[in-house]
């Protein structure tokens, strides 16, 4: 028998999410799903290095070590079923080891995961397509370069998993808000051209996906919350079959649910409130209306949406040259001005060595002064600025090159105007430049499947 509501916690809005969200929804009891947000494009490129060095590894492993295991047995008590994204690259390893937990346990709970998203081993084939970056125009990068492919999966694999009597759905790449919205499709046996209910069950995932931003985090009168940031409240989202959707958090938790708070979620992030496009429907915000109905409690109502279009978003990351950089803290008089001789100076030691070694220049440098309102367009008065946080940095084809900037930058530091009086810790080390490339592919070629119990479903 369908429920006319389903109660459902939103306890990760990024891989790093505090780890009492579990605890804390658990705790205010009578929810129907816990869901998990963990993705987000340069997530899936460390992801995705972590499975080039470790087969097992590829997902977010504190998913498995720190939410379910310190959480697993009462999960299993009230009987919550959990949806979460933290399979990354890898959602087969991070079943499996979720698989092995539960046995530890004893304990009789399915896990599905949903692949099909990962388009890796496809990157020399499309390479060869002549795809185009779907913002800026740019060719697909060589093969070699690539580290990550995936395609944005909506709810309807995950409503298949739960409908085949999951407990525990781990899925690859989705949308932030697929993993509420498949709960809500299982529950209420939502179809597929249910339009303006997906767009409600999205707007209700929407809500959730960036955990107590909708409860008083990130907010315009963040005052009203400055003294409970320390204990905030995970959001609820009560989602009838109707598609009437309440946003709360439990009780006893600091924060606020109001229409500020929700509505500025709402809008965060979407793009465009009148076509917001999601793998299964496109959603129009611009009509909801927010209500009050009670302490904490916010109403939303009048979400419509429209078919989706034939193809998947699809994201790759790529490697594109290396980064390094350091800050350094100026304190006294003219310590902005010291702060910019000494970054100019950095520079042009780097590049005489450079040089001297038959090396190309920096491909791009930045030196930003913070404490000198630089963000805001023009720098303070020399003299009204006596602390200061210098930052150094460039872009290199090559790791050395920004290995000899960083020897530069601690070369010179007897060498500086007075006032220099902190290094960031330690020498920092090159990076990878990893780079965002979009683009959309057919939907039949990233069919989704279903593996549980030894069972592979499509």
């Amino acid at each position: 028998m369908q429920p006319d509501t389903v109660r459902i916690g939103g306890a990760s809005g990024f891989w790093g999410d505090a780890s009492r969200a579990t605890p804390q929804l658990l705790a205010g009891g009578n929810l129907d799903f816990i869901v998990y947000d963990y993705l987000a494009e340069i997530t899936m490129s460390i992801m995705a290095r972590a499975r080039a060095e470790d087969g097992n590894s590829g997902y977010a492993r504190d998913f498995v070590s720190v939410a379910m295991a310190d959480n697993l047995d009462e999960i299993a008590r009230q009987g919550v079923r959990i949806v979460a994204n933290a399979g990354g690259v890898n959602p087969r390893a991070c079943a499996a080891a979720l698989e092995a937990l539960i046995g530890e346990r004893s304990l009789n709970l399915a896990v599905a995961c949903v692949t099909g998203d990962d388009l890796l081993d496809r990157a020399a084939g499309l390479a060869g397509e002549g795809i185009v970056e779907m913002f800026s125009g740019e060719s697909f990068p060589s093969a070699e370069r690539v580290q990550s492919i995936n395609a944005y999966f909506g709810a309807f694999p995950i409503a298949r998993a739960l409908d085949l009597g999951a407990d525990i759905v781990i899925t690859g790449r989705c949308v932030d808000s697929a993993v509420t919205l498949g709960a809500c499709i299982h529950s209420f046996g939502w179809p597929a051209d249910a339009w303006d209910r997906l767009a409600a069950g999205s707007l209700a995932g929407h809500i959730l996906e960036c955990g107590p931003q909708a409860t008083g985090g990130n907010f315009t009168d963040w005052q009203l919350v400055a003294d409970e940031i320390d204990r905030l409240g995970y959001p609820v989202a009560e989602v009838g079959a109707d598609g009437r959707v309440v946003c709360t958090k439990p009780v006893d938790t600091g924060g606020l649910v109001s229409i500020g708070t929700v509505a500025e979620q709402m809008l965060y992030e979407i793009g465009d409130p009148q076509d917001y496009v999601l793998p299964d429907v496109r959603c129009d915000f611009s009509n909801v209306s927010l209500g009050e109905a009670g302490k904490d409690r916010v109403e939303l109502t009048g979400a419509t949406g429209r078919p989706p279009a034939d193809t998947y978003k699809v994201c790759a990351t790529y490697q594109d040259e290396f980064r390094g950089g350091t800050l350094m803290t100026y304190y006294g008089i003219d310590a902005h001005a010291k702060a910019l001789a000494q970054s100019s100076a950095i520079f042009r030691a780097s590049r005489q060595t450079l040089r001297d070694l038959g090396m190309p220049d920096f491909s791009a440098t930045s030196v930003e002064v913070i404490g000198a309102e630089g963000h805001y367009g023009k720098f303070r008065k020399v003299d009204g600025s006596r602390e200061v946080v210098v930052k150094v940095a460039a872009k290199h084809a090559d790791p050395k090159g920004i290995g000899v900037l960083l020897k530069e930058t601690v070369g010179l530091g007897l060498a500086t105007p007075p006032g220099l009086c902190g290094f960031q810790s330690g020498r920092p080390r090159p990076s990878p430049v990893v780079r965002l490339f979009s683009f959309l592919i057919e939907k039949s070629r990233a069919p989704a499947a279903i593996e549980m119990n030894g069972r592979r479903v499509e």
